[in-house]
């Protein structure tokens, strides 16, 4: 079990997870990511580092630290920069580089590190030293990956913990000191949730990216209306392309074409009453609702193939960009060819389980600074 709480006021559209490195443990915040595998963390000497809350980790202080060598079997687990160094030494480090869809990056050293909580200790965990890291990770130490590949935290943990884990994403604009939890292993309170409801992950067909949590929508309601958008949209297609996943690391949800223009043009049409403003960048549409004591937007919720149905609070898919004043459809759109993502922004006082066993996410709702 660890602590999560918003990364908002320190400038971030993250969530935090509170972690203890190295032998003594130290204290580090990093990013909850299931759209990632590697873990990793800023590493003296930094060459190239954004800005962090709090020391940068240094391995000379950790006994536990231990560099995986270039001949190690597990360093084929990673990609290593271009172009490949060769071996030609076993006490050569393993160098790594890990790129991100929004082109973020850390270059380092493949090395192994112990973790603990207020619970237990891991040993031995596979971690990124990341001496060159560029991108949008202000206010974190790293990052730790959840996603389904073999490198991630969540899969080192399996032989542990088995192969589920769940967390609770407290409302984004919370203080530091309102937070939740990230639990490995089964939580029984979850599972006897009386309103916690399972879609599929897709697997087994052979395109899929190894590390995403896939869920196969099948339709989107806005206002209680069905939108006419073709079934194929939502597929990941023969060259692995397209799909949608469920991601903490990525904030707002994006929708691919034809959907969001679909979707936008549900809630132009829908919302009836509030001045459309023109003039935010990236979201649209935006709403004049200044003066507005009563707010009514349209219900929006995503149905999927196999029969399950998540909706959500009208906080969970408008942002209020000027309280009081401007709000705005929390929702991007992507070229057709990209994913689709249910972002952290959407998954907010939800208790969200990923069952890796049963192929199952689950998503209760909840109000996560209780959990």
């Amino acid at each position: 079990m660890a602590t999560l709480g918003s990364g908002v006021a320190l400038g971030s559209g993250e969530y935090f997870m509170d972690v203890f490195i190295g032998t003594p443990p130290k204290h580090f915040s990093l990013i909850l990511d299931t759209g990632s595998d590697l873990n990793w963390i800023q590493c003296v000497p930094c060459h190239d580092c954004f800005e962090q809350n709090g020391p940068l980790y240094d391995p000379i202080d950790s006994t536990s630290f231990k560099n995986i060598s270039c001949s190690d079997p597990r360093c084929q687990l990673i990609s290593s920069p271009d172009p490949p160094l060769p071996c030609k030494d076993h006490n050569q480090s393993c160098p790594y580089f890990y790129w991100y869809g929004d082109s973020s990056n850390t270059t380092g050293d493949f090395a192994l590190e112990t973790f603990t909580s207020e619970f237990t200790k891991v040993e031995n965990v596979m971690i990124g030293c990341g001496h060159w890291n560029r991108g949008l990770f202000h206010g974190a130490a790293g990052l730790l990956g959840l996603g389904r590949g073999p490198l991630s935290f969540a899969s080192q943990l399996q032989s542990l913990y088995g192969h589920s884990f769940s967390y609770c994403l407290v409302d984004r604009n919370s203080d530091t000191n309102v937070t939740s939890k990230l639990i490995f292993g089964e939580d029984k309170d979850l599972l006897s949730h009386p309103e916690l409801n399972f879609t599929s992950l897709v697997s087994g067909k052979e395109n899929l990216v190894d590390t995403f949590y896939y869920v196969q929508i099948k339709s989107i309601m806005v206002g209680g209306e069905v939108l006419n958008i073709p079934e194929e949209t939502w597929n990941v297609s023969a060259d692995g392309a397209g799909g949608t996943i469920v991601d903490s690391g990525t904030t707002l949800s994006y929708f691919s074409e034809p959907a969001y223009q679909t979707i936008r043009d549900a809630f132009l049409r829908k919302v009836k009453g509030y001045p459309v403003i023109d003039s935010v960048p990236v979201l649209d549409p935006c709403y004049n609702v200044s003066g507005v004591d009563n707010l009514v937007l349209p219900e929006f919720g995503i149905l999927f193939a196999d029969g399950a149905a998540w909706n959500f609070p009208v906080e969970n898919y408008f942002i209020w960009l000027q309280p009081g004043e401007v709000v705005c459809l929390a929702i991007l759109g992507t070229p057709r060819s990209a994913l689709s993502i249910i972002g952290n922004y959407q998954q907010q006082n939800f208790h969200i389980l990923y069952d890796t066993k049963r192929s199952r996410l689950g998503y209760a709702p909840m109000n996560c600074a209780d959990v």
